[in-house]
């Protein structure tokens, strides 16, 4: 009896280390299965990276190349020599003379009112105080009035050299649109629009010439 206790004893411990290694065996089956499908999405996503890889690339060299056909024009040069450009400089030195001379005819009239003034109260030449105070607000009207008329002046000034500028950059537009026309460039801008330029990218003589031109035909009619 003691020999079949022993004997199932010794069955049992056989039966559970066969058991442990097979669980081993199959564990390791297992890593080495899961090792296995690891690596085969290791190297499909490589795989896949490569193929996008090579698709951006091949995107990126079939990107046709882009260039512009661009010229440039001085806007400084256009208006000293530009004929109607030196016209409206002309109008406006015209206009500052005339506010100039009204600031100084009307300053000199009211100084010697003021001086006139000054001397009878310095002489006692006012009788009244009605008189005094008839000619200070006389010399204030005056004043007035001059402060007036140089602030008109100089307001149709202003509206002029607004309404020249506006006429003049309609003008240089107009024959830049026409000049292109023939060109065919894909941009001009002028100078300061830009940190540089190549010298050889300057229209500004070709369109100066072309601006005079059509200036002085329209001039002459």
């Amino acid at each position: 009896h003691v020999r079949c206790v022993m004997r199932r004893k010794n069955d049992y411990s056989t039966t559970k280390n066969i058991l442990t290694i097979f669980k081993m065996k199959n564990f390791a089956l297992c890593a080495k299965s899961l090792m296995l499908i690891l690596a085969v999405l290791a190297v499909s996503c490589s795989d896949n990276g490569s193929a996008d890889a090579t698709k951006t690339e091949t995107k990126v060299e079939s990107a046709p190349a882009v260039t512009l056909n661009i010229r440039y024009i001085d806007g400084d040069s256009i208006a000293a020599h530009y004929n109607l450009a030196k016209d409206f400089k002309e109008a406006q030195l015209r206009s500052f003379s005339k506010i100039d001379n009204a600031q100084r005819t009307r300053g000199a009239e009211l100084q010697k009112l003021g001086s006139s003034i000054q001397q009878k109260v310095n002489n006692n030449g006012y009788l009244s105080e009605a008189s005094y105070k008839a000619d200070v607000e006389s010399f204030n009207k005056k004043q007035a009035e001059a402060e007036n008329y140089l602030a008109s002046l100089q307001r149709e000034a202003e509206q002029e050299m607004i309404q020249q500028q506006v006429q003049l950059n309609d003008s240089i537009e107009a024959f830049i649109k026409d000049y292109n026309a023939k060109k065919g460039y894909d941009a001009i801008l002028f100078k300061n629009a830009g940190v540089y330029f190549n010298p050889a990218l300057d229209i500004t003589d070709e369109v100066i010439k072309g601006l005079n031109a059509r200036y002085n035909k329209v001039s002459e009619k």
